[in-house]
C-alpha cells in the first residue's frame, strides 16, 4: 500500500486514544500570516510526540491567515495528526462541504465545528460574515457526510468522507446554567469531541461538569478541558479584562503581577500545570486541549511536568514511518 492509499484509509488517532479510555493530549498550532512554512515545522517540531492530535486554527480572531485545511495536510505528511477548525463565519455550505470532501481525501479525519469570532474584531471589519449556518448545523452536515454518505441537499455521495466530529463548549459564558444544554444539542447533532473555553475558574468547571453529568452527556461525548500558560502578567491582566467569555480569577491576575518579570513565563506555565492536574480529577473530562497562543515551545514542558509524557504509541505508526521514510515532511 502507498503513502497516499494509507493516508486516505487511516482511522483517526483520537478517536482511538479516547474510546480506549486513554487521557488525550491535543496542542494548538496557529499558520503564519504569510507563506511560511518554516514557522510551521518549527511549531510541529515543538508539538510532535507530545499531543495525540494537534488543532489548526481557521483565521483565528478573524484575521486572515494561512488556511486551516493545507496546513493541516502538510501536518498529516510531517506524521502529525490535525484537527482541522471549520468555521461558519467564512463560507456557505456548498465551499464548506467542498473544503471538507478535499480536507477528507488529503487525510484529515477531525473536524471542529466553529461559528467563528465575528469580523468586526479582526483585521478586514469590512469583511462580510457568511454564517450561512450556525455550528449546530454545521456539525449536523458533517454527521450527514460521513455516517449517512449525503450532502446537506439530500444527496448521495460515494465513498463518503470519514470524520471524527468536534465541537466547541464554553461554560464561563452567561447564562451559566444554560450552557450544558447548549451542549446538548450540539451532542445531538453529531459532535463526538468537545474542546472547551480556556479553564481559569476550576470552581466554576467543576460546577458545569458536575450539570453535564447530570444530563448523561459525558456518556456521549469525550470532553477536553481546555487550558492555557500566561506568558505575563499582562497577557493575564487582558484575558480577565477584554477578552469575551473568559473567567480568569483575580487571584490568578495578582499571582502572576506579583511574579518578577523575568520569572513570569515559568509561573504561568506551573500555573497551567495545576489547572491540569484539577480538571483530571473532574469526572466526566477525557483529556485536555492545550491552547499556547504563540508559544509551542511550552507544550513539551507542561506535558512533561504535568505527568502526560510520553504519550501512548499512534496506532499510524507505521505509516508515519512510511511518511517520513519517503520524504514527506521536514521531520
Amino acid at each position: 500500500m502507498g503513502s497516499d492509499s494509507g493516508k486516505v484509509d487511516q482511522p483517526s488517532h483520537l478517536a482511538e486514544m479516547l474510546s480506549a479510555g486513554q487521557f488525550a493530549v491535543a496542542a494548538e498550532l496557529s499558520p503564519p500570516r504569510g507563506v511560511n512554512l518554516e514557522a510551521i515545522s518549527r511549531d510541529v517540531k515543538s508539538l510532535k510526540g507530545y499531543a495525540d492530535a494537534v488543532n489548526v486554527t481557521d483565521n483565528q480572531a478573524a484575521s486572515v491567515r494561512m488556511a486551516s485545511i493545507p496546513v493541516s495536510a502538510l501536518l498529516v505528511s510531517y506524521g502529525v495528526e490535525p484537527v482541522a477548525q471549520m468555521t461558519c463565519r467564512d463560507r456557505n455550505r456548498l465551499a464548506i462541504q467542498a473544503d471538507l470532501l478535499g480536507a477528507s481525501a488529503q487525510g484529515i479525519r477531525n473536524i471542529l465545528c466553529l461559528s467563528g469570532d465575528h469580523g468586526r474584531w479582526g483585521d478586514h471589519p469590512a469583511a462580510k460574515n457568511v454564517n450561512d449556518i450556525d455550528s449546530t448545523h454545521l456539525i449536523r452536515l458533517v454527521r450527514n457526510m460521513a455516517d449517512h454518505g449525503c450532502l446537506d441537499n439530500g444527496r448521495q455521495i460515494s465513498p463518503a468522507p470519514r470524520f471524527f466530529i468536534g465541537a466547541a463548549a464554553n461554560p464561563f459564558a452567561p447564562p451559566h446554567e444554560y450552557r450544558p444544554y447548549r451542549l446538548a444539542k450540539k451532542v445531538a447533532a453529531g459532535a463526538r469531541f468537545v474542546q472547551t473555553q480556556l479553564i481559569y475558574n476550576v470552581d466554576r468547571f467543576r460546577s458545569y461538569m458536575s450539570q453535564v453529568r447530570e444530563l448523561g452527556l459525558h456518556e456521549k461525548v469525550y470532553i477536553m478541558a481546555g487550558v492555557g500558560p500566561f506568558k505575563s502578567d499582562r497577557q493575564a491582566s487582558y484575558m480577565a479584562t477584554k477578552v469575551a467569555g473568559m473567567d480568569v480569577p483575580q487571584t490568578l491576575v495578582d499571582r502572576m503581577a506579583k511574579t518578577p518579570k523575568a520569572a513570569q513565563p515559568e509561573e504561568g506555565i506551573r500555573i497551567c500545570c495545576e489547572i491540569i492536574q484539577q480538571v483530571r480529577e473532574i469526572p466526566g473530562v477525557a483529556g485536555v486541549h492545550i491552547m499556547a497562543v504563540h508559544w509551542a515551545e511550552s507544550v513539551p514542558e507542561i506535558v512533561t511536568r504535568a505527568g502526560l509524557h510520553p504519550r501512548p504509541p499512534s496506532a499510524h505508526a507505521a505509516v508515519d514511518s512510511t511518511l517520513q521514510a519517503g520524504g514527506s515532511g521536514p521531520l
